[in-house]
């Protein structure tokens, strides 16, 4: 099943590239990409980096680009989802390999985050600047309750959100892990990243814990490239700070993955609290001045 899953992967993998490329070439008579600077390939390196070690990436990226004043607040969804696409798909291919998961529950899992994506990123293209500051900034708040949740359970030694031992699903804690993963997926579009939603809801129904790392690598780079068309179609992203990111975050997930492996995360996840909180008021702020325009 493995084989198939990954022939899968690769083969939308190409359809996303070939249509980014095309549009960064100045196809569709759209202006040719200019290439990204240091700070944008940094920023793609750095979130890539720790997003391999279970920090997530959205959060994080949306924050610094909102503090460089890199991409404007209604093209940061598409240009998240565009140029984290690759550095998410090379996740996908090592974690499937090393993590062991139900592969039914895995690819059912994966298809209702595809589904919700899809959908989600047919609505968030076309917001409005408004809606998508407040969207956004309320979806960061909800990361910043979830990093802080996941720190708490590593600081006490005491779970917040106890785990299991299963590696599969059945049933009514299938169907619910279903719904779960299809708003996942749809709130991905609004820059709210999987990782730390996901591993909750896969504790709480009595998985183990590191099954989340191949379900949502796996549903991430599954949906990310079929939400990235549409963003494409509609032109709604940025494309040299997304070019950035895919430049800066492919290595960086090499490097994480064989070299580094693991660290010492909380204290960076607490830094990570801070900045997406800043960012978080930062764009519901922005929101409410432009109500009273």
């Amino acid at each position: 099943m493995i084989p198939v899953l990954f022939t899968t992967l690769g083969v939308i993998g190409v359809a996303y590239l070939t249509a980014w490329v095309r549009d960064l070439s100045g196809g569709g008579g759209r202006p040719r990409a200019e290439l990204p600077e240091p700070r944008e390939a940094a920023i793609g390196f750095g979130t890539n980096f720790f997003d391999t070690l279970g920090i997530g990436s959205y959060a994080p990226t949306t924050a610094l680009f909102r503090f460089f004043r890199l991409v404007p607040d209604e093209r940061i969804p598409g240009t998240l989802t565009i140029g984290h696409t690759l550095p998410t798909m090379a996740q996908a291919f090592i974690y499937i390999s090393i993590i062991e998961v139900e592969m039914r529950t895995l690819v059912l899992l994966i298809l209702a985050a595809v589904v919700g994506s899809w959908l989600g990123a047919g609505v968030v293209s076309r917001w409005p600047r408004r809606k998508i500051q407040v969207g956004m900034g309320f979806a960061l708040l909800a990361a910043a309750i979830l990093f802080t949740l996941k720190n708490l359970d590593e600081l006490r030694g005491a779970p917040v959100v106890p785990g299991g031992d299963a590696l599969g699903l059945s049933g009514t804690l299938l169907a619910a892990a279903l719904v779960g993963n299809f708003g996942l997926g749809a709130l991905m579009t609004l820059g709210i990243g999987m990782y730390a939603p996901c591993l909750i809801m896969i504790s709480l129904l009595g998985m183990n814990p590191k099954a989340a790392f191949p379900i949502m690598m796996g549903s991430c780079s599954f949906l990310m490239p079929l939400a990235s068309l549409r963003f494409l179609k509609a032109a709604a992203y940025s494309a040299r700070p997304a070019l950035g990111l895919a430049l800066g975050g492919v290595p960086a997930v090499l490097i994480a993955a064989f070299l580094v492996r693991a660290l010492p995360l909380v204290w960076v996840r607490w830094l990570v609290i801070v900045v997406v909180l800043y960012a978080a008021v930062g764009l519901l702020r922005a929101a409410r001045s432009e109500a009273s325009l």
